[in-house]
């Protein structure tokens, strides 16, 4: 049998119809189930873009700024200025010896409560002190070298001043002046305290043959420390000359706060100083052998806080705070430091010289009662003396400065006693400053 070609196109033609007809017959039975699966996958992908459009837009929008708080009308505060506070200060009763921890005082017609660092059983007690002292001008300051607050600043004036006496800068330094020498030694010419030293003649004098380099007989050797401690004039006369001179002594003497203003809630005198250019003005610059090195008594109790401050000396303070009748503060003092004249080395080796001078130097004597005391058997206890003529030889000026540590540091003390003598010798400044001191450890308020 044969077969005709057009038939078998045709046969091919009718299959392909009809696998057509079957794909688009499951087509339609799959399509419902194709779009409901496409639209679930466009919506997923909507959904996943508008929350990443919101997450990017939380994550970079800042949080709204807090609204301000109402402004409410204020009346600014009146200020104290320093004037005002020297006039707050001078116009209790007008004698600053009675000042006390707590009094009012009125300014321009407004009363005022001025709260004040003073210990007033102190104050009273020093009062009563130098009542018995039987000199002519006598004047004690006594405060805390770490923070500058004033405990106590008394003065007596036979001659009927009634200015205060402690921030007077009239009397000569003498040989407080050599604390400044020593510091400038140990630190600008490589003294140490141990250093060997020789003189020659005595250790109070200063003539001109002891100032030229020691030789042949009659030579005494000793160190510095003894030196500082017996407050030898020709070994410090010397060290004037050779070691420091001119540029040195003004360098250091400046930094110590001679020829400055001192910060104070008070007006203090200045501490003057002329340094000369001859030798032998050296000499007695250095020594504290002259009478035109002035100082005043509150500038004197500073110089005693470097050694124990690490090298520093704190801003004086009087005035804690001054408040208005509402009880608004309007002042409050804050500690500071006035002056660093020397690094942390030198202030350690200056206080070892002013502990030599209380264990067997010049204020050996006033400080021996005190050791035998239980109280003060580990006390770190340092001083320098200083005593000196005026040029007509009718006063004679006494001076200590001192500092009293207790074990631990706190409650560290430094105080600075003047004592202005004529033809009669009245109570000496270092018995001045032993009774305070045993007075105010022992009668502290805790």
């Amino acid at each position: 049998m044969k077969w005709n070609q057009s038939e078998t196109a045709g046969w091919r033609q009718y299959q392909q119809k009809l696998q057509r007809k079957t794909r688009r017959r499951q087509l339609r039975k799959r399509l419902p189930l194709l779009l409901a699966f496409c639209g679930t996958a466009l919506a997923l992908v909507l959904l996943l873009f508008f929350a990443g459009v919101r997450l990017y837009t939380y994550w970079r929008t800042p949080p709204p700024a807090a609204l301000p708080a109402p402004i409410t009308p204020q009346t600014s505060a009146p200020t104290i200025s320093q004037q005002d506070l020297a006039l707050l200060l001078n116009g209790a009763a007008g004698d600053l010896n009675h000042l006390s921890d707590q009094y009012t005082a009125n300014l321009n017609g407004t009363a005022y409560t001025v709260h004040t660092f003073l210990d007033t059983d102190l104050q009273k007690y020093i009062l009563r002190l130098l009542g018995r002292a039987r000199t002519l001008q006598s004047a004690v300051i006594v405060l805390n070298p770490h923070d500058g607050r004033v405990l106590a600043m008394a003065s007596r004036n036979s001659l009927d001043d009634t200015a205060n006496l402690c921030l007077r800068a009239d009397y000569p330094a003498a040989s407080l002046f050599k604390i400044v020498s020593a510091a400038a030694a140990l630190e600008a010419a490589g003294y140490y305290p141990n250093k060997p030293v020789s003189f020659k003649g005595g250790k109070h004098t200063l003539y001109k043959y002891q100032l030229k380099t020691p030789s042949g007989k009659y030579i005494s050797h000793t160190r510095f420390r003894n030196a500082f401690a017996s407050s030898n004039n020709a070994v410090f006369g010397k060290l004037g000359i050779f070691d420091l001179g001119r540029r040195v002594l003004s360098d250091y003497a400046a930094k110590f706060l001679f020829n400055r203003r001192i910060a104070y809630d008070l007006p203090v005198a200045v501490s003057k100083i002329e340094i000369p250019t001859d030798d032998f003005g050296l000499a007695e610059i250095a020594s504290g052998f002259n009478k035109k090195t002035r100082i005043s008594p509150l500038h004197a109790v500073l110089l005693a806080t470097v050694p124990v401050n690490r090298g520093n000396m704190p801003a004086p303070r009087l005035v804690n705070t001054i408040q208005d009748k509402t009880g608004d503060v309007l002042y409050h003092s804050d500690r500071r430091t006035l002056a660093s004249p020397v690094n942390n080395k030198t202030a350690t080796a200056l206080k070892a010289l002013m502990n030599d001078a209380v264990r067997y130097g010049t204020a050996r004597k006033f400080y021996r009662r005190l050791r035998r005391k239980k109280k003060f058997a580990q006390f770190s206890l340092g001083a320098k003396t200083g005593t000196i003529n005026d040029s007509r030889d009718n006063f004679k000026y006494d001076w200590i400065t001192a500092y009293a540590l207790p074990p631990g540091g706190e409650d560290a003390i430094c105080i600075g006693v003047l004592g202005v003598h004529g033809k009669i010798l009245g109570i000496r400044s270092t018995e001045i400053a032993r009774a305070v001191i045993n007075y105010y450890f022992t009668h502290k308020k805790s």
